[in-house]
C-alpha cells in the first residue's frame, strides 16, 4: 500500500461502503478521503480525528461545515494563524498562515468512530505528513485518538507520552501538544471551554515565536 495520499483510497472496506452510501443520500457531498489543508511548509500542524459527516465529508476541507470547525477557525484567526474567523467552503478565500490541518483518519466513519484497524490502516498517510513536516515545529493533537495516531506513526511508545489536555511532549523532531477535541459534545458539556482552547493556542504561538 502506498503512503502517498490519494482521494481514491478504498483500503478500509467499511469506510468505503459508508462513503458510497452517503454519496447516494447526499449527491452534492464530496464523500471521499479528505486531504490536508493549509501551508505545505507550515511549522504548525493540527491533527484532528476524522472528517465530520456534514462537515469535511461534505465540503472536502478539514473542519469546514461542522460545529467543531466553528471554534477551531475562530481560535486560529484570534492568534493570527488564519486570514478569516470562519471557514465556509473550499472555494472561499480563507488562507492558513504557517498552519496546516489534517486528520488521523481521512474518511468519515459511521457514528464518527473509526475502528482501531481503520486508524492503523490510515496511519501511513499521517506518517508521510509528519515526515514532510518541518523540524522544530509544533503539532497539535485534537483528542486522544489523534494523539495516539501521531505516536503510532513515529513508532514511539504510547506510555512514554500520555495524553492530557494541554500536555506538552518533546518528540525527536518536533513538539506535540494535546488538547481535548473541539467537538460539540466537549464544548457543550464544558469539558473544553473557549478559554481553555485559546490558552493552548497561546502556548503554541509563543513557542513558534521563540
Amino acid at each position: 500500500m502506498s503512503s502517498v495520499f490519494t482521494p481514491n483510497c478504498k483500503d478500509c472496506p467499511r469506510l468505503a461502503e459508508f462513503l458510497a452510501t452517503q454519496k447516494e443520500k447526499f449527491p452534492d457531498y464530496y464523500c471521499k478521503p479528505v486531504a490536508a489543508f493549509g501551508d505545505p511548509k507550515a511549522k504548525f500542524l493540527i491533527v484532528g480525528l476524522a472528517p465530520g459527516l456534514h462537515g469535511a465529508n461534505a465540503t472536502a476541507r478539514p473542519f469546514t461545515g461542522d460545529h467543531a470547525g466553528i471554534l477551531l477557525y475562530q481560535t486560529l484567526y484570534q492568534f493570527g494563524f488564519s486570514s478569516h474567523a470562519e471557514s465556509v467552503s473550499k472555494d472561499d478565500d480563507l488562507r492558513l498562515i504557517n498552519t496546516r490541518i489534517t486528520n488521523a483518519v481521512k474518511c468519515v466513519p459511521p457514528q464518527n468512530k473509526p475502528t482501531p484497524a481503520e486508524i492503523k490502516t490510515c496511519n501511513r498517510y499521517l506518517l508521510q505528513e509528519l515526515n514532510d513536516f518541518t523540524q522544530d515545529g509544533v503539532v497539535l493533537a485534537l483528542g486522544r485518538i489523534a494523539h495516539e495516531a501521531v505516536i503510532r506513526a513515529l513508532a514511539l511508545r504510547q506510555k512514554d507520552y500520555p495524553f492530557a489536555h494541554a500536555a506538552e511532549h518533546q518528540l525527536p523532531d518536533f513538539e506535540l501538544i494535546d488538547s481535548y477535541h473541539c467537538s460539540r459534545y466537549n464544548t457543550q458539556t464544558k469539558r473544553l471551554t473557549s478559554e481553555q482552547f485559546a490558552a493552548v493556542f497561546a502556548t503554541i504561538r509563543t513557542k513558534l515565536q521563540a
